[in-house]
Parts: C-alpha cells; sequence; structure tokens
C-alpha cells in the first residue's frame, strides 16, 4: 500500500481484526455483484469505499426514473443509461483506485459460469428465482462463496452459501429448483427504499469478512427482516445430502 491508502483505510488499519493484512486482502480480491439495483447498489457502494481491488458489475438494464427512490447507485441526469455503466461512474468518484468492469448483459449459461469462476466472491442481487439458482449452481461448481439477499414490500432476508464449508447448505438446499415459489416483483409490491440499503450493506459487510478471513459468516443461517417492527430471526439451514446442485460435491461426486 502507498502513503494515500494507508491513509484512505487507516480506519480499517486500526481494526485488530483487519489490520494492513486484511486490507492488503481487500486490495487484491475480486468481487462479482450481479445486479446494480437496490441491493446492488448499497453493496457495491461499501465494496468500493473498502478498497476492494475489483469489482465486476453485471446488469442488463437501464436507470428508470421509478428506479432513483432506492437504487442510490444513479443519479437524475443517468435516466436511460445502462445500471451498470452508471454505477461504475459512481463506484470510480467515491473510490478511483477500485477498477470496476461494468457489463451490460444478463450473464447466464458458460458466461456465467466463467465469470464466477474468476471471482473471488459473489454477491446475488438479482431479484428473480431463475437468476439466483444459475448463480448458485455457478458458485458451486466453482466453490465461490455466495452472499445472497433479497428484499420486498418491508421483508427483507440474507444469508452466506459456501459449499467450501463441508456443513454448509447452498441456495437449492433451503429453495429446491423443482419447486415452485410465487415471484414478487417491486413494481407491482412495493419496497421499502431504506430496507434495500439494510440488506445490501449487510451483504457487502458479510462479502467483506469473507475475504479478510475474520468473524462468522452466515453460512448455515438465515436472517429475516420484519422491516415494520424492525425485528431480525435468525433461522438455522441444514445441508441437504440429497440436494440436486451440490449434494454431489459433498458426497466427492464429480
Amino acid at each position: 500500500m502507498n502513503d494515500q491508502q494507508l491513509l484512505r483505510y487507516s480506519r480499517h488499519i486500526l481494526l485488530d481484526q483487519i489490520g494492513i493484512e486484511g486490507q492488503s486482502r481487500l486490495l487484491a480480491s475480486h468481487a462479482l455483484v450481479i445486479g446494480a439495483g437496490g441491493l446492488g447498489s448499497p453493496a457495491a457502494f461499501y465494496l468500493a469505499s473498502a478498497g476492494l481491488g475489483r469489482i465486476t458489475l453485471v446488469d442488463n438494464d437501464s436507470v428508470d426514473l421509478t428506479n432513483l427512490q432506492r437504487q442510490i447507485l444513479h443519479t437524475s441526469d443517468r435516466v436511460g443509461v445502462p445500471k451498470a455503466e452508471s454505477g461504475r461512474t459512481t463506484l470510480q468518484a467515491i473510490n478511483p483506485d477500485v477498477v470496476v468492469d461494468a457489463l451490460v448483459e444478463r450473464a447466464e449459461g458458460e458466461r456465467l459460469r466463467e465469470l464466477v469462476a474468476r471471482a473471488d466472491v459473489v454477491l446475488d442481487c438479482s431479484d428473480n428465482f431463475g437468476t439466483r439458482h444459475a448463480v448458485n449452481a455457478a458458485c458451486v461448481a466453482a466453490g465461490v462463496p455466495l452472499v445472497s439477499g433479497a428484499a420486498i414490500r418491508f421483508d427483507g432476508q440474507i444469508s452466506v452459501f459456501d459449499v467450501n464449508r463441508p456443513d454448509a447448505p447452498c441456495y437449492a438446499c433451503l429453495f429446491p429448483p423443482d419447486q415452485e415459489f410465487e415471484e414478487v416483483q417491486c413494481s407491482t409490491m412495493g419496497v421499502f427504499a431504506p430496507l434495500v440499503g439494510i440488506i445490501g450493506t449487510m451483504q457487502a459487510a458479510e462479502a467483506l469478512k469473507i475475504l479478510c478471513g475474520i468473524g462468522e459468516p452466515l453460512a448455515g443461517r438465515l436472517l429475516l427482516l420484519d422491516g415494520m417492527a424492525m425485528e431480525w430471526t435468525a433461522i438455522r439451514i441444514a445441508r441437504n445430502p440429497e440436494c440436486p446442485v451440490c449434494g454431489g460435491r459433498h458426497a466427492g461426486i464429480a
């Protein structure tokens, strides 16, 4: 680290759990953020400000006026601009040291697996089950930790899925891909603006902990937030040995 970086990240360096070693790990790390919307905005904000070396921001959507109530990466003068590119502009203004790759695409199939394999941690900030299952499968295949968040109306949830831990579940253990779940979109149901900030910020916190190797991540635990009562509920979630996504990995099956 140079003198400017030592000053910029001094409040991290003062933390015994992080120090110079931990901050150096962050500077050398790469996070893949799927979605530059409500959750991706605060998550990417804090990853960049914390000094992550590289952030790949993936989103195929463009900024809409209705996004600005909660998607804090974007501004009024960027309506119509691809969210990934708008996000890159904001993040580089926050911290020019961070390399931001803005991918205006819907990463799927082999392309998604390729992006996941390059990352040290993945933050799923998407808003649909199809994408979440695809990202989870790619993370399981590559052995990359996944930080997953969701928010709608006044309710939020967050967990970490890390198949490098033999007892930890993957996303498909909790939400089996062959079961039908009701897709709830904020475009029809609404979402409380600060809620995505709470969940997205926690996603960044979990990712930074994983990259620094500190604390206890949310692997094996699902946190549920009732924003109206401002109450958290923690649920233990177990690995499913018959999970069609991660079961074979733990059983030693290729």
